[in-house]
């Protein structure tokens, strides 16, 4: 089956097209490297892609704004689809495939399996989206099953997802390896997230309160105070200076479990997730012992 580009990149719409590709690139001995995306690609996603194209031959990016992990509160409906810029800058990177599938070619009708998340799920994201990341380990695993990458990209920024991630391929015993690349932000500080677009100027501005947080969490971290409670007193008073009150967590956790700690000994991670206007943004920043 012949695939017509699209904007001079490929892209595979169904399965068939999907496996036709996969399988051409690996009869050629290319290693095969994954980019899971919803889309509404903005720099940090890019990075993703370059840091796949440095360490695989044959590199696929997906585009799938996935219902599963969206609750019916939640902003599914008005996600941001800019798929023609997406191809546009995917296609100056070069890439080699974009999987790019309806919603019927991945949850066709009578879809009714799911994957339990692991405990790592349960915390924070857990307690607020408690049906997120059931969808996100479904269609990871989906996606894994369908492509059969050597290594997946994702980015710090999901720090839980990338937990809930390594912890499922773990426990799956699923051949293939996660790297975890940095946070990418602006340069004022804001970390790159699709949906920084709704931000108003005025939110914009006050949303900078969340990496100036983390910041002076990561300070406090750095002058020796090892009080998780100091910590993040630190960045909930910072959040709340600059008019950010919609906090849902401003907090230090073990990085591998996500569980609450008294006192940081070992790698940990301060996580921020808080309301800005009628955006939900999240941020974290690691915080490892020498």
């Amino acid at each position: 089956m012949q695939m017509k580009p699209d904007k001079n990149i490929q892209v595979a719409r169904t399965q068939l097209e999907l496996r036709q590709c996969i399988q051409a690139a690996k009869t050629q001995g290319r290693s095969i490297g994954l980019v899971p995306t919803m889309g509404a690609l903005h720099e940090g996603h890019l990075s993703l892609v370059r840091a796949a194209q440095r360490e695989c031959d044959f590199v696929v990016v997906t585009i799938f704004v996935n219902p599963t992990q969206f609750a019916p509160h939640e902003d599914l409906d008005k996600y941001p689809r800019t798929f023609d810029e997406d191809l546009d800058a995917l296609s100056e990177l070069a890439v080699d495939l974009v999987f790019a599938p309806d919603q019927e070619e991945l949850y066709p009708h009578g879809f009714s399996t799911y994957v339990l998340p692991p405990a790592v799920a349960a915390p924070l994201e857990g307690q607020y989206r408690p049906e997120h990341f059931r969808g996100v380990a479904t269609i990871v695993l989906k996606l894994f099953n369908l492509i059969p990458a050597g290594i997946a990209f994702f980015g710090q920024k999901d720090y839980q997802q990338c937990q809930v991630i390594c912890h499922m391929v773990k426990d799956f015993n699923i051949p293939i390896e996660i790297q975890v690349c940095p946070i990418v932000r602006e340069a004022d500080g804001l970390a790159m997230s699709s949906r920084n677009r709704y931000l108003s100027p005025e939110d914009r501005l006050r949303a900078l309160a969340l990496s100036k947080a983390l910041d002076a969490a990561v300070a406090g971290f750095r002058q020796g105070i090892r009080d998780c409670s100091t910590i993040s007193g630190y960045m909930d008073q910072i959040l709340r200076q600059a008019g950010v009150t919609e906090i849902e967590y401003a907090t230090v956790a073990d990085a591998s479990t996500l569980q609450p700690i008294g006192c940081i000994e070992r790698r940990s991670v301060a996580l921020i997730a808080a309301r800005v206007g009628t955006t939900r943004l999240i941020d974290n920043a690691l915080l490892v012992p020498e």
